[in-house]
């Protein structure tokens, strides 16, 4: 019996250096058991500058879809909202509408999932648009403020929405003037101005009656 003892013992004995030896492996490897996992960071976010598909057939009960440029980023990107247009409404008087319900869209406060993506706006509220005056071309849009007065990128967010839209005469470009009597003038959404409105302001030209 003491002799059975005694080679249980010895082999246990035996094993120790050889688990000493498989520690020390497992240490050199960078693995503990008991310690706890590498943390990797937070899960990634919402993808900047992207929002889920917009509900058409809702947006279309509550008025007509349109799409407005907001800020995000150093770019312009379109989001979609609607305006209401009374049925009915004369093609002169409807563009005016059309104008002013995108304007107050641009001056609204984007949305809690807006902002989660990270949209922004520059158009302050308060702002008015009405038609042309007596000497202006038929298609063109007066601003109660004066454009030469807008931040770049309020400017660049109106004239590409405008230009976008049923507000212009869909050739990419919207006759804007303010509220004096100074002469409007034909601005140009164009790929620089969508990619950085800040720096590249819209191109402009003298409007011309037709």
């Amino acid at each position: 019996m003491r002799a059975r003892t005694t080679r249980g013992r010895d082999a246990a004995v035996r094993r120790l250096p050889a688990l000493a030896v498989l520690a020390a492996l497992l240490t050199g490897c960078g693995i503990r058991a008991t310690e706890v996992p590498t943390d990797f960071g937070a899960a990634p976010s919402r993808v900047p500058c992207s929002l889920s598909e917009p509900d058409i057939s809702t947006q279309s009960s509550r008025g007509v879809p349109v799409q407005v440029f907001l800020l995000c980023g150093s770019s312009l990107v379109t989001v979609d909202r609607t305006v209401r247009v009374p049925d009915g409404t004369a093609d002169a008087k409807r563009r005016v509408r059309v104008a002013q319900g995108l304007l107050d869209q641009l001056a609204m406060t984007p949305s809690a999932s807006e902002k989660g993506a990270g949209y922004s706006t520059d158009v302050r509220g308060g702002m008015s648009v009405s038609g042309p005056g007596p000497r202006d071309p038929e298609d063109a849009l007066r601003l109660s403020t004066a454009p030469s007065e807008l931040t770049a990128y309020a400017l660049a967010q109106i004239v590409c929405t405008f230009s976008d839209s049923a507000a212009a005469e869909g050739d990419g470009s919207v006759i804007l003037g303010g509220p004096g009597d100074r002469a409007p003038l034909r601005y140009e959404c164009t790929d620089a101005v969508r990619s950085r409105p800040g720096t590249a302001e819209p191109p402009s030209s003298e409007a011309t009656a037709g």
